[in-house]
């Protein structure tokens, strides 16, 4: 069973990766923006004080650094940003461009595969900022209708101080999880609640087989809504749960977490899309918004992985494609194929029952 399971999330790996692959085959190449950052502030000021991004996240705080940036270095414009879960976000745009009604002026989500077909409905502006061209071609569209804007991924993440032992030095390959010692101490984001992590347990599967995730379930981990709850929860003084993988606190150990990725085994990451709506009511507030993020200043100071190929990795490591146990490309190719989604989708159902919990954008943790 385990052999066969493996063979198919194989094949449909390289099915999804072909019709990925055809959608971004097109002839024409993106002319890149020449203003300064300061010239298309000025035509986003003439245009109105206010522009409106809909950004993927599972925090409603999640994207207030980006905020605080942008306003600060734009006095005078508000940037209306909304954190929702990307898998209601998108539905929620399809709405407006079905009765042609966008008020949208920027989506940055993780449902990386509406991307190509919202292009394909010609609902998304060909526009490439300052430096599309230091984009790594795997993350972009040729014709700048979407890109990556950063990379974004899940590592190993832990406290030691719930913990004593060998247990302090932490997990590094996804069988140290196995161990005794963490028995009762995990906490995870379900999989059927959110692909990317889907995606991680799906190359677990591949590597392990269902038997690891048997033994998984023996640690009695802690099922939870939402990226962003394991790192809280293992963060927090009022618990005992002391590690995750489906998280992701940024790239360096700050206290009370310690970071690590796996390298024999294989960590998801991926380039977060961005895209400008054709019918932006704001669209120079908009390209202002993706010249700032795309700036070298602004992929510099976030910690994560760049989408340049230009910049450094943060923290002394590698730049993502460098980096090793990741292919940062592999999670927008598999995301392309729903059907294959979904069935591991409710394999994962069938196990763990549909997520339990409030969402995680209003739930206290």
């Amino acid at each position: 069973m385990v052999s066969k399971l493996v063979s198919l999330v194989a094949l449909l790996t390289i099915n999804a990766v072909t019709a990925y692959d055809q959608q971004l085959a097109f002839n024409q190449s993106a002319i890149q923006e020449t203003r300064t950052l300061d010239e298309i502030y000025a035509a986003a000021l003439a245009e109105g004080s206010t522009i409106t991004v809909w950004h993927g996240g599972d925090e409603k705080d999640q994207q207030n650094s980006l905020k605080t940036a942008f306003e600060s270095r734009f006095p005078g414009l508000t940037l209306n940003l909304t954190v929702d879960l990307s898998k209601y976000h998108d539905g929620n745009l399809d709405q407006q461009l079905a009765v042609g009604d966008v008020y949208v002026d920027s989506i940055i989500l993780q449902t990386v595969h509406d991307y190509p077909r919202w292009k394909q409905e010609g609902a998304l502006l060909n526009y490439a900022p300052v430096g599309f061209d230091k984009i790594f071609p795997d993350f972009k569209d040729v014709e700048a209708a979407f890109y990556g804007v950063y990379v974004l991924g899940w590592s190993n993440v832990w406290n030691t101080a719930k913990l004593s032992g060998n247990a302090t030095a932490g997990p590094k390959e996804f069988p140290d999880y196995l161990d005794p010692i963490w028995k009762d101490k995990l906490v995870l984001t379900y999989p059927n609640d959110d692909d990317a992590v889907l995606f991680a347990f799906n190359l677990i599967l591949q590597q392990y087989g269902i038997e690891w995730f048997d033994a998984l379930l023996t640690q009695n981990p802690r099922w939870v809504r939402g990226s962003a709850t394991p790192a809280a929860l293992v963060g927090a003084s009022n618990n005992t749960y002391a590690a995750t993988f489906t998280s992701s606190i940024g790239t360096a150990s700050s206290p009370p977490y310690n970071v690590s990725f796996p390298e024999q085994g294989t960590f998801v990451s991926w380039p977060q899309h961005g895209a400008i709506l054709k019918d932006a009511p704001h669209p120079e507030g908009a390209k202002l918004l993706h010249n700032f993020i795309l700036s070298e200043g602004y992929q510099n100071s976030t910690g994560r992985r760049s989408v340049r190929s230009d910049l450094p990795g943060p923290n002394g490591l590698p730049n993502v494609m460098e980096m090793p146990g990741t292919n940062p490309t592999a999670f927008v190719k598999w995301m392309s194929d729903r059907n294959a989604v979904e069935r591991l989708r409710f394999f994962f159902e069938d196990r763990l029952g549909t997520p339990q919990g409030l969402s995680p954008l209003i739930d206290d943790l």
